[in-house]
This record gives structure tokens, sequence and C-alpha cells, in this order.
């Protein structure tokens, strides 16, 4: 009979990332109230940077191949699908991000059940995994029960609460060896080159500042940059702005770039299409700096400043300074 939750951990240069932690302390909420227990599931080379069992982890299976050095879909997927047959989870969880986007519908479809994505509630239900899950771009929430076991759901990165790290508890690891065969990863990753990028993920971010169209050019963006090394927060952009080449497409921010969910969302110059507002709506608070007073963005932001973002942004950058 399946029972537990188990909870994939995602990685990057040695380091947990923290939607993977978010996930740990959403999976020991819903196994607490069934009085369940929680595995976390660290897959490749080295030992995890935190300590997982602080974040709610019972048990830690480590799963070690020389595929799995670097995240490869097709290793990784055939590991993890090897671990939930052998650990007969109730419930899998991962964070949305690229690499859970991409990792677990392969797992849910090796295994034959259904799969919820960029979930931003879960609750139990008749012993069931029961999600709300944004669709139509963010304009409407369906709420969905997966049927079958194990459930498997993608948690949106920000949303989920992560909790205070316990120190004082304890997880027994596991080593697991997978049985994959070079001849079945048709792709595997022979070199990484880390292009020149920003200190913050923008999905982690929990502060954005986002330049658009009333950026007017590239060389202007260093305007919303400082303000953004003076908060600590990730800088993003609209559709507009990368689409005319002003800033890389790792910075976009909407329905065709990323989801974002930080505690403080500043837009400046932006004006507010739909497309962006998919993207950046369900941000805790909204700031809207533009110089149009019928500027969509204004009726959904929590403060609104109509104004010259080259007076504002500079004087406001000035201020934050001061407080630090």
């Amino acid at each position: 009979m399946a029972q537990g939750i188990l909870v994939f951990i995602e990685e990057r240069d040695g380091k947990v990332k923290k939607p993977s932690l978010e996930a740990l302390s959403a999976a020991r909420k819903l196994a607490d109230q069934a009085g369940e227990k929680v595995t976390a599931l660290r897959v490749g080379p080295g030992e995890a940077s935190e300590n997982l069992a602080a974040y709610g982890a019972d048990r830690v299976v480590a799963a070690s191949h020389d595929l799995l050095k670097s995240y490869a879909t097709e290793a990784y997927a055939a590991t993890v699908a090897q671990v939930v047959k052998n650990e007969q989870p109730r419930v899998v969880l991962g964070s949305a991000s690229a690499m859970g986007r991409d990792l677990l519908p392969r797992v849910a479809a090796k295994l034959g059940v259904g799969l919820a994505q960029d979930c931003i509630e879960l609750a139990a239900a008749g012993g069931q995994l029961e999600c709300v899950r944004p669709i139509y771009a963010g304009k409407a929430y369906a709420k969905v029960k997966l049927l079958l076991e194990p459930a498997i759901a993608t948690l949106r990165p920000n949303v989920f609460a992560l909790a205070a790290p316990d120190a004082g508890r304890t997880a027994e690891t596991v080593a697991f060896a997978p049985e994959i065969g070079a001849d079945k990863v048709r792709a595997s990753v022979k070199e990484v080159k880390a292009a020149a990028g920003q200190k913050l993920e923008l999905t982690e971010a929990n502060i954005i500042v986002s330049g658009g169209r009333g950026m007017k050019g590239p060389e202007n963006f260093p305007v919303i940059e400082q303000l953004a090394d003076a908060l600590g927060a990730a800088v993003g952009a609209s559709r507009a702005a990368v689409d005319a080449g002003w800033i890389d497409h790792t910075h976009q921010v909407g329905q065709t770039g990323k989801t974002v969910s930080p505690t403080l969302y500043i837009a400046c110059g932006i004006s507010g299409a739909i497309q962006h507002l998919a993207g950046m709506s369900s941000s805790k608070y909204i700031v809207a700096i533009n110089k149009d007073p019928e500027a969509p963005i204004l009726s959904i932001a929590d403060y609104s400043i109509v104004g010259d973002l080259f007076a504002v942004v500079p004087a406001l950058t000035e201020e934050v300074k001061k407080l630090s």
C-alpha cells in the first residue's frame, strides 16, 4: 500500500535550491496531517549542502551513478521512477522550476499517473491530493484531485512558506544505485558553459525590479540595476524590452517568459500587457512606476507612482541606500 511523501531535491553547484526546501516544508505539513513520513530524494554526486532533516525529511535517499553527475533528462527520469517504485510513496512533490517542469512530467508518464503542474495550494481530501493551479494565463484557478497513486505535483517557487529549520531533527540516509544503461540515455551533458548572469535566480527572488519599454534603451537599464543592487533584488524585464534586444531573454517575466511570485515586484516603465501580468500578478506587493496614469498595470498595483521613472527610480535608490 502506498504511503508517505517523496520530494525530489534539486541541486545546482552543490547547493540545494530554495524551492526544493519549500516543497520539503510543504510535504512536512501534509505528512503531519496524515501521520506519514517524508523522504527526500537526492540525485547526483556529493552530499547535500543543507540539512534536509532540518526542513522536514525523515529519510534521505541518495541516488548516484556515473550518468547522474550532471542533469540529463532521461537518466534522471529513469532514476526517479525507479526510486518511486521502490519506495511506493502516496505523493511525489517537486519544484515547478525549469528542471522540475522537465523532469516530473516524464516521471509521471513512466509511471502512468497524473501530474499537477505549478501548484499554489495543496490539501489532503479523502486520502487524495487536491491541488489548486492557475490556468488561462492566471485568469482562473483550477482545483484538481489526483486519483491515481502516486499523485505527482510541482509547486510554484516562493508561494509555499519555507519552514524554520529544526537543527535537532535527524534523518537516515540510504544509498540507491539505479539501473541505467548508457545505451538508453540518448543525450548527456559533456560541458557546461555558464553565461554571465544576475546574482539571484529570477524565479526564486523575494524582490524583483523590472524594466519595460519605458526604459527607452539598453543604456538605461543600469538605472533599475542600481535599485536592484540596493534592495538585494533580481532584475526582470517585459517582453517588449527583451524583443528590442535591450536585455537578455533570461530576465523576461510573463506568459512567454518566467512566472514569478516575489514578495515585492517593482515595475518600471511597464504598461501592463496581459501577457506580462500573467507572469507576475501573484506577487504579494506590486509597485508600479509609470508616467502614463492610464497604464493597465496601475490598476493592479498596491502602490502606484505616476511620474518619470528616470527621476523616481534614482531617488528611490538613494533612499534605500540610506536605510542600509
